[in-house]
Parts: structure tokens; sequence; C-alpha cells
């Protein structure tokens, strides 16, 4: 109803060439008899504060424009108690979102959202001007849309944070409608320009004209929405999203996005709304047109009738919810919150720092604290530009401290061929299902190595045209698990995927790791160059409460050493803007900021910054 009314004059299309019978036809007999069956028949569910009830309030306060019904559009604005709190479409703008304008389901159904919410504002702009709707709430329509918009990957596809599908993007129509829209009504911004170029449609409007002759004057570029962390939750306190972009010498962007927010589900809302993933310091990394490190996505084939009735498969919620089909750590097999999603609604990450303009590229941490019961976690993300490397270096340090022993799994998926490793493995000629609960048994085990303590371990895969190696260090030694996703499946309902699980045992650990993108492999020509990366070893030096220290050895003999700080700013404050040095264990290495980096050549000549 809300996509078929014609806001441009808030009136049904083509009204003039039909008979006053059947003007009052549709009046009477269809939009009132709709809008009455939101506000009376499914009053309980008209107020709720949640992207279904943005669509109920949408719709009726449209009708209520078209109807010019005084009634219906108050109760649309203001709910049904007129309190313009308890619901209504001020009281979605006002709790849906957080203060960054983030959308706690994620920005699949945050897409979904911003299409009714856009075009019931601008009927609201056009018929009652007086609301300044724009401007409500310190402009958070821009701040809703900026914030959807900031989520894409650099290629326009959304990230499956939540039930989500994989191919979502930019070009949604909800998307669509908000890059017009924010151009007109806001500023005419340049990242809107390369957004709509990339989109290659607007919405039909005067809003949509005004950003075709933009975009049709400027030279394409990709759209970069930088560094950003956007806080979730009314108040911002919730955790967020954090996301890194750094564009290479080649101008290929590449991204890093960090999961720390609340979980996406609300429990007091009936089962349809039950969105969360047990997903707590999930990583996503893209580059080269590709997400290389991924996230499964909902289990769903939307509108696809003949698999399962385009519902969600029993496998989302035994596989895909689950912590183990993310890119974070599992702990003794067993999701994060023992899989209960009252339980996720109370806990939240928070943020550890952010640095986004850091002379050798950007970095992000964040803390989880109790999603397993007496483990804290803390994830650091830093992408690093460096000399000699054509696209950024990730580097991932994720630490775990307990005072009892745990199996920890560190968990990825990715998608293309396995290349090589750099230790031996046995495959297993008969598959059997990694495990029997939270989502394992939806794993095959395909294959397994043996690492012994104080090693590295350095795996690589050809993934599209480029080359990607994982180097993680396991300073207690375990295994190595090569898996795939598919078993216990019996209408293959799951989407085949490998997946690497680094598992070891401890009270305390830091998985160290780094992602490098190496060389290119063109079929057509039948050439491959540089298929080995640089990077052949991570030692990590130490980590206790105040900081975390790794070495990466290249295989020209240089050295890099990080350092990130875990007391951050409190340990940092009284440290000069020169920084200051320290020794661990009769390593040396210079301290500034919440991460620092510091290389040495062969010659133990060392360049600090």
């Amino acid at each position: 109803m809300v996509n078929r009314l014609n806001i441009d004059g808030c009136n049904i299309v083509n009204r003039h060439t039909l008979s006053t019978t059947e003007q009052h036809l549709i009046e009477g007999d269809l939009l009132r008899e709709m809008a009455l069956q939101a506000v009376v028949t499914h009053a309980k569910d008209f107020d709720i504060i949640h992207n279904h009830g943005l669509w109920s309030v949408a719709a009726v306060g449209i009708c209520g424009y078209v109807l010019n019904d005084g009634d219906l559009v108050a109760k649309a604005l203001y709910g049904l108690r007129g309190d313009g709190e308890s619901g209504g479409f001020f009281a979605q703008l006002t709790q849906l979102f957080s203060p960054d304008g983030y959308y706690m389901e994620g920005p699949y159904y945050h897409r979904f959202a911003i299409r009714p919410l856009l075009m019931v504002a601008e009927v609201i702009e056009r018929r009652q001007p007086e609301l300044n709707i724009y401007q409500f709430k310190e402009r958070v329509i821009a701040r809703t849309a900026d914030a959807l918009m900031a989520c894409a990957f650099p290629d326009g596809t959304l990230p499956a944070l939540n039930d989500a599908s994989k191919s979502m993007n930019i070009n949604d129509e909800g998307i669509i409608i908000a890059t017009s829209l924010c151009f007109q009504r806001y500023k005419p911004d340049d990242v809107l320009i390369a957004m709509a170029q990339h989109q290659n449609e607007v919405w039909v409007s005067a809003a949509g004209l005004l950003l075709s002759n933009a975009a049709q004057s400027v030279t394409p570029r990709p759209f970069n929405w930088g560094c950003r962390i956007l806080r979730d939750g009314p108040d911002g306190e919730r955790g967020g999203v954090g996301i890194l972009r750094i564009q290479d010498e080649e101008q290929d962007i590449n991204m890093a996005l960090l999961a720390f927010g609340q979980h996406g589900s609300d429990s007091r809302l009936h089962a349809a709304l039950d969105h969360g993933h047990f997903d707590g310091l999930h990583l996503s990394l893209f580059n080269r047109g590709r997400e290389y490190l991924r996230d499964y996505g909902f289990g769903r084939w939307v509108n696809v009738e003949p698999k399962f009735g385009g519902r969600y498969i029993p496998e989302n919620d035994s596989y895909c919810k689950q912590t183990v089909a993310h890119n974070t750590v599992v702990v003794d097999e067993r999701s994060q919150h023992q899989g209960d999603t009252a339980t996720a609604e109370r806990h939240w990450g928070q943020l550890h720092f952010c640095v986004p303009n850091h002379p050798y590229g950007q970095g992000v941490s964040a803390l989880a604290h109790d999603y397993y019961p007496g483990i804290d976690m803390q994830r650091s993300v830093l992408m690093l530009k460096l000399e000699g490397f054509r696209t950024p270096l990730v580097v991932d340090l994720f630490r775990l401290t307990s005072e009892e022993e745990h199996q920890y799994d560190y968990v990825f998926h990715h998608q293309g061929q396995l290349l090589r490793t750099d230790f031996d493995y046995y495959s297993f000629p008969q598959l059997v299902p990694l495990g029997k609960q939270d989502g394992y048994q939806h794993l095959w085990k395909q294959g397994r190595a043996r690492i012994a303590p104080q090693e590295s371990v350095l795996v690589s895969w050809l993934d599209g045209d480029s080359y990607y190696s994982y180097i993680s260090a396991l300073p207690a030694g375990g295994e190595v698990i090569f898996a795939r996703s598919g078993a216990n499946d019996p209408h293959f309902n799951l989407r085949s995927e490998p997946a690497l699980i680094a598992r070891t045992w401890g009270k305390s650990m830091l998985f160290a790791s780094v992602y490098e993108t190496h060389g290119y492999f063109n079929e057509a020509s039948e050439s491959s160059t540089d298929a080995r990366g640089q990077i052949v070893r991570v030692e990590l030096i130490g980590h206790d409460d105040d900081v975390s220290m790794v070495r990466l050895h290249l295989v020209d003999e240089r050295q890099l050493t990080i350092v990130v700080c875990n007391r951050w700013p409190s340990m940092t404050q009284p440290v000069s803007e020169q920084g200051a040095w320290f020794n661990w264990n009769g390593n040396r290495f210079h301290w500034q900021g919440a991460f620092s980096v510091q290389w040495e050549s062969p010659d133990s000549l060392t360049r600090k910054y």
C-alpha cells in the first residue's frame, strides 16, 4: 500500500481518471478498510517500535493524507495513545535508531525500514511542512540514512549482520530513495554522487533529477565512507560497529568491519522478529571486489516458494545464527550466551579504541565481557598501509582471559581454493560432522593438522583473481581444522563453503593473526604473479592486561613489531606526544597512542611510528 500510493500528490495514481463511484470504492472499501485493520484489528502490533511497526504507521499515515483523515494521520504520527512516545512515527524516529543512526537488526533490515520512513517523511514535508520533519531530533533521518549507506562494502553489497542476505545491496529501493532524498533535503554530498553512479539509477522524483544531473557532470569514482564507528542502542551505549577503510595504490578500497553491538533481537516481540545472531566480535574483510572473510548470512530463499515456502529454513537456527558460522572465537564448542536470545539481549560490546589516522593506517578495538561466563574478550583489528605491500595488511589480535581452562576455536570462513600450507595435515577419506551441537553438527570435518607449541601456521588460498594468506601464532600449540558446511543437511539447504579453525587450549590466550592479500591470477592469459606472500611467520612476544606485542617476520628477513594497548586510554595518557620506550623480556619497543608499529631491518636499523 505504501509503495502504490503516489506521494507526489499524496493521492491515488490517476485519480482524475476515476469516476466518483470508483473513487469511493477505492477510498472506502480499500484504503480505509486497510487502515482500520492496522489501527483496530491489529492494534497490539501497531505501536511496536520495530521495522514492522514502521511500515504500519507509514501505511496508515499515507492513507490518512490521501483520505484527508486527520484522525488517521494523528494515530500514524503520534501513536494510538496520542503521546508520541508509546507509538507512532515520531516514536519510531526517536527510539528505533541509535544516536549515530544505526539499527539493531543490522543493514539488511535497516534498508527495509528506511523505505517507508523516507516515503512518509516526504509526505509529511509536503503536507505539513510546519513539522519540519527532516530536522527532527537533530536530523535523525539524515543520520540513519547515512549509517545505513556507510555500512556498505565497496562493491555495494550490505554486510550480512544478523539475519541477512549475502546479495542485498545499495540498489535496494529504500537506499535508492535515501540517496536521492538526502542529496536534495540535506546537502549535495560527493559521496552520494559516487553512490548514485554505482547504483546507476535514481528515485524518479525531483530529488532524483537533481542527483542524476550532478552524477552525470563528474567523473565516476568509488564511494568511500571512510573510517566509522556506528554506536548501537537508543543512547549509543550498547556497543556498535567499527569500520576501517583504506584506498590502496591501485585505488581499490579495502574494508574491515568489526561487530560488537547488541543482539539483533527483542525477545519481547514475537518469534518472527527474532533476527539476532550470536556473533559478538565478528570480523568481515573485503577487497578487490569480494568479501574474503565472510559471514554466512541467513538461511532463506526469499520469495522462492519451492524452497521451504520462501521462509527461513530450519538450519537458520541450528547453524546460521550460531557463533561457529561467524568469524570470531568459539569457546568449548558452545555458542555465545549458550544460544539464548534473552541472555544475549543483556550483553553488548564496548568500544576500546578507534584510530582513523595513524601514520601507517587505521585501527579499531572492542571488548566483550561474559559472552561466555567468566571470560573476557578483546579484539583489536589494524589495517596497515606499509611500504612494499600493494594492499593494506590486516593484523587481528583476539585476546581471551579466564581463570579456568577452555578450548578456544578461532574460526574464519572464506571462499576459493586452498593452495598451500607450511604444515603437514591429514585429509579424512570419510567425512564426519565436526561436533554434535551449536552449529558444529553442520560442519564436515575434512582435514586436521597437529601444531606444536611455539609454532606459526600459514594457509594460502586463491579467491577470484587474488591470493590470500592467513598467518597466525599458536604459542601453546593446538590444531588446525579444515571444515565445510553441509553436514546433517538432508534437504541440501546450506551452501557448501569452507571454514578454517585454529584450535588451542588454555586459560588466557591471544590469537595473533595476519591476513595478507598478494598477487594476481588471470586464467585467460594463464598468468600468475606473487602467489606467495611476504609474511612467513607471526611471533607472539607476549600479552598482559597492559599491552599485546607481536612480531611479523618477512621473507626478506625484515621484522615488523606491533604493540596494542589493552588499557587505552588510561595507560597512555601520561605518555608524551613523542611517545616512550619500553622493554619486554629483552624486547625493546616504542610506544605511542593506542597502537604502535616498529620496523626492524636485518641490520637492526629501526624506524618507529
